[in-house]
This record gives C-alpha cells, sequence and structure tokens, in this order.
C-alpha cells in the first residue's frame, strides 16, 4: 500500500499535496497552498536564474512550463551574459569560499535567463520546486547532471528576494499585469 501523497516527499510533497482539494492528498493541509496568484495583499515575488549550463542545454521551456503549470505569474524575464560585478553583487556572502573563482567562472560562461515569479506564498514553494540535485521531481533532480551545474537559482527568503530582484531588473522591468485565472484560484 503506498503511503498518503507528500508523506515521505519532504516539502515537495507538501507543497504539492496543499495544492490538491482536501482529502485528495490523504493529508490535511496546514497552512498556506503554494500556487497562483493571490489578491495583491498576499503577493511575493521572487528571482529564478537559469543558469548557463540551462541555456546551453535548452532547458529553459522545461523551467518555465514547472512555474506555468504551478499558476505562478511571470512578471519580468531577460536574457543577458553576465560580468563579474553582477555575479559579486549576488554572491557577497559566498566571496570567501573557496570554491568561489569557479563559481564565478561558471556563472559568467555565458548567457543566463532572469525571471522574476509572482504568487502566493512563491518563495517558499519555488524552493521547494528548485529542490537539490537528488531530489527526484524538482527542477534540479530532474534536470542537473551535478551539483557544480545546478541549472537555476532560486531566492531563499522574501528578504533575499527583494534584494536580489533589485540587482538584476529595474523596477520599471517588471510588468503589473492581471492573471485571467486568479477568479479560478482563488474564488
Amino acid at each position: 500500500r503506498d503511503p498518503p501523497a507528500g508523506a515521505a516527499m519532504g516539502s515537495l510533497g507538501r507543497c504539492l499535496a496543499r495544492s490538491l482539494p482536501r482529502g485528495q492528498a490523504g493529508l490535511s493541509p496546514p497552512g498556506p497552498r503554494c500556487y497562483g496568484s493571490a489578491p495583491p495583499a498576499l503577493q511575493e515575488k521572487t528571482l529564478v536564474v537559469a543558469k548557463p549550463d540551462a541555456v546551453q542545454r535548452r532547458l529553459l521551456g522545461d523551467i518555465i512550463q514547472r512555474f506555468e503549470r504551478r499558476g505562478f505569474k511571470l512578471v519580468a524575464m531577460k536574457l543577458l551574459q553576465v560580468d563579474r560585478r553582477l555575479v559579486d553583487q549576488h554572491y557577497e556572502q559566498l566571496r570567501l569560499k573557496p570554491f568561489y573563482p569557479a563559481l564565478v567562472t561558471y556563472m559568467t560562461s555565458g548567457p543566463v535567463v532572469a525571471m522574476v515569479w509572482e504568487g502566493y506564498n512563491v518563495v517558499r514553494c519555488t524552493r521547494a520546486m528548485v529542490g537539490d540535485s537528488s531530489s527526484v521531481g524538482t527542477i534540479r533532480g530532474d534536470l542537473s547532471v551535478h551539483i557544480t551545474r545546478n541549472v537555476v537559482h532560486a531566492s531563499d527568503s522574501v528578504e533575499a528576494a527583494q534584494r536580489e530582484i533589485g540587482f538584476w531588473f529595474h523596477q520599471d522591468e517588471l510588468v503589473a499585469w492581471d492573471n485571467r485565472d486568479r477568479d479560478n484560484i482563488y474564488g
């Protein structure tokens, strides 16, 4: 007999289970749901960067599709070649780590796609969706080939997301638009 959905799947399983109607996942979902656009007062934004290996391996469609299927709203996206200054700003807390020079080389080795996604509980749910290289069913688990080539970056907190979005985008590059499915999700 299989365990209830999400019972042994960690945070991604709990996130997925919360998005199912009550009783369907075999769990009573505590707390907020992990998908969709919410009323403006409940919106969060997060930064997701498809790293050079994702662009080179043509994985962007799959990555974007996962966020769209979750119901999150894309409010900014751009393809760019990252320079050392932006890498130093973004990864400031890692500058003294022994792997930092390799990280800079990797992040500046080819184009990246920076995106801002908006939705209810988007930061926490995005972190669960991204996962790690060994978690099947996550972006990194399904698409990355090595821990040093882990396909995407995702902000780890609401505060970090606000700071990181400011590194990658000007305020006028964020597009405010109404998501037509909001009523279907939130009633």
